[in-house]
């Protein structure tokens, strides 16, 4: 485990007492330090009217960002598509695409593919970034034994050769994998409190950092405090990489780079060797961190509330989404020194 102390950590985390309302014309607020440090992007992804497009039933998903820059969105309603200045450039909001929990996006022969686990639908799905197609439906495999009362996956990511694992986040704690044409192959995980075991894996990622590449797992409800998970391609635990990161939600790497968003209000960067690089938009207050119930008007510049999902473009750019009653999403801008 690689952490640094407490008090370098606090050393990280920017000033906040210049933020602005969001409400207001806010000036970007900078955050971060040293090759982590970023500006926030005022009004990115709001309409013409300055009202969020990712309403009017709030977000609770992820960010995926394709080769061409697009950024895709998952709200409760459905898939928002943004270009990089943050103009809407199409929607998938039939009920085939709501409430994806977590949004992956894939390079494949056949076009680009985003993967969605949806909790609520009992599923997980893939589907073609460009015309919405769903090409496959992960649903709870008879093969891994009788049906559970409850299902509900929370994270997906895909292996290079196209194995896809889902993992049951919100009911039994276990991670199922399948081909890339979604045939069963197996499951693991348990539930519990213990270091193998989960409580709550959360959010998933595919983490290239490592040769060859493993499942980087966030344990969000382990106690004394989340963490963050290796296991092998083939379900076998690893290693305990990081503890003490509050309820992390998810998790996307770039390059030696990985950003871990924190319900309670703030986004963390580890380095390849999992240390702490960055602390990002922290909310002092506990009342709003991890509180869904923020409306725009109490939104405030740099400042996040639940933090939910992250992705980076190719320019190292970051997008955060809240877990947000109105439904918010932020562009954070790379400083370049």
């Amino acid at each position: 485990m690689n952490m640094r102390s407490s008090s370098a950590v606090v050393g990280l985390i920017l000033g906040f007492a210049a933020s602005l309302p969001a409400a207001e014309k806010a000036e970007p607020v900078r955050m971060g330090c040293g090759i982590m440090t970023f500006d926030t992007v005022p009004g990115w992804g709001l309409d013409d009217a300055g009202k969020p497009q990712l309403g009017p039933k709030g977000t609770h998903g992820g960010v995926a960002v394709g080769k061409d820059g697009s950024i895709y969105v998952s709200a409760n309603f459905g898939v928002v598509v943004f270009n990089p200045e943050g103009k809407v450039l199409r929607r998938f909001i039939t009920d085939e695409y709501t409430m994806i929990h977590d949004l992956k996006i894939r390079d494949e022969a056949e076009g680009e593919f985003l993967y969605g686990a949806r909790n609520n639908a009992r599923e997980g799905i893939k589907f073609n970034a460009q015309d919405g197609a769903i090409a496959l439906r992960l649903t709870y495999p008879e093969e891994a034994g009788p049906k559970p009362e409850k299902f509900n996956p929370t994270a997906i990511t895909v292996a290079p050769n196209g194995d896809i694992f889902l993992a049951d986040g919100y009911a039994s704690n276990r991670i199922f994998k399948f081909d890339k044409d979604g045939k069963y192959l197996k499951h693991f995980g348990v539930a519990g409190n213990g270091l193998k075991e989960f409580k709550t894996c959360h959010g998933m990622v595919l983490d290239t950092r490592s040769t060859p590449p493993r499942l980087l797992i966030c344990d969000r409800n382990h106690e004394p405090k989340g963490r963050l998970l290796h296991y092998d391609l083939d379900g076998n635990f690893i290693e305990e990489v990081i503890t003490g990161l509050g309820m992390p939600t998810s998790a996307s790497i770039q390059g030696d780079y990985v950003s871990v968003p924190d319900l309670h209000g703030r986004v963390v960067i580890l380095d390849k060797s999992n240390t702490i690089m960055a602390v990002l938009g922290h909310n002092p207050d506990p009342a709003k961190g991890r509180s869904y119930a923020i409306p725009q008007d109490q939104w405030i510049e740099g400042i996040f509330s639940g933090t939910h999902g992250s992705s980076w473009d190719k320019d190292g750019n970051l997008y955060v989404q809240d877990w947000n009653v109105s439904g918010r999403i932020m562009k954070l801008v790379r400083v370049k020194n």
